[in-house]
């Protein structure tokens, strides 16, 4: 913390986690430790690098105010992160009640008669810090360790089965489930099929029937064996008739 007559102000060097093409703030705390109104103006070597708000102001007595200081996304970075860059705060007392409105740039040089108090500022750049390294399984802090089977001296059966390890496979109830319903829509799908083979069957039969008159196949190919023979021996008798 940086302490003049007027204002402490902290901190007093200008830290930013530098990035490239990436807009970096930081900011100040203004404190005013006396009794009156004090107006307040920021100056930097490099302005066009650097936005800061608010660059002008007034702390009431026993106040404070933050001042935010943005650098603009840089495109390379400085050689070893080293800056030069920096900023200069100057503070005078001023009128009771003043307002931002009423800070103007003259009451900051000496022909103004006022009693300037200048503290300077220091711009660092750091490194940014690193994302969280990943923990790996098992390696939390306070974790109880997995139980082996020398520390259970006969235990082993609780081990086995208090316990399951990740080998184990967990859907084996549900995949003899699944086992089972597929083999019963396999068995009642061939035992429908069964049924209609049975009805098609049958109704080959009637048709069978009917086309021959009720009669079995069997009769009719016996009539006609016999047709065939009596007129064999119709004939026969014929021929012996003629000679």
């Amino acid at each position: 913390m940086s302490t003049g007559a007027l204002l402490d102000i902290e901190p007093q060097e200008l830290k930013f986690p530098f990035e490239l093409k990436k807009q970096i703030s930081c900011s100040l705390r203004l404190s005013n430790k006396s009794d009156g109104y004090v107006a307040f103006k920021v100056k930097t070597t490099n302005p066009k690098k650097y936005c800061v708000r608010p660059n002008t102001g007034v702390v009431p007595p026993c106040s404070s105010c933050d001042v935010v200081v943005t650098m603009q996304a840089q495109r390379e970075a400085p050689l070893d992160l080293q800056c030069k860059d920096k900023f200069l705060l100057q503070s005078i007392v001023t009128s009771p009640g003043a307002t931002q409105k009423d800070v103007l740039p003259e009451m900051f040089t000496k022909e103004s008669g006022n009693t300037v108090e200048e503290c300077k500022l220091r711009v660092l750049y750091v490194s940014p810090p690193k994302p969280p390294s990943p923990v790996h399984e098992g390696s939390e802090e306070g974790s109880s360790p997995r139980p082996s089977l020398s520390d259970n001296n006969g235990n082993l059966s609780s081990l086995e089965f208090g316990t399951r390890t990740y080998d184990e496979p967990e859907e084996k109830p549900s995949e003899a489930k699944t086992l089972i319903s597929r083999l019963t829509e396999e068995k009642n799908s061939a035992i429908e099929q069964n049924k209609k083979l049975r009805q098609e069957l049958e109704l080959l039969r009637r048709e069978a029937s009917k086309q021959y008159g009720g009669f079995s196949l069997m009769f009719v190919v016996i009539i006609a064996l016999l047709g065939i023979l009596i007129g064999y021996l119709v004939k026969s008798e014929h021929l012996g008739s003629l000679s």
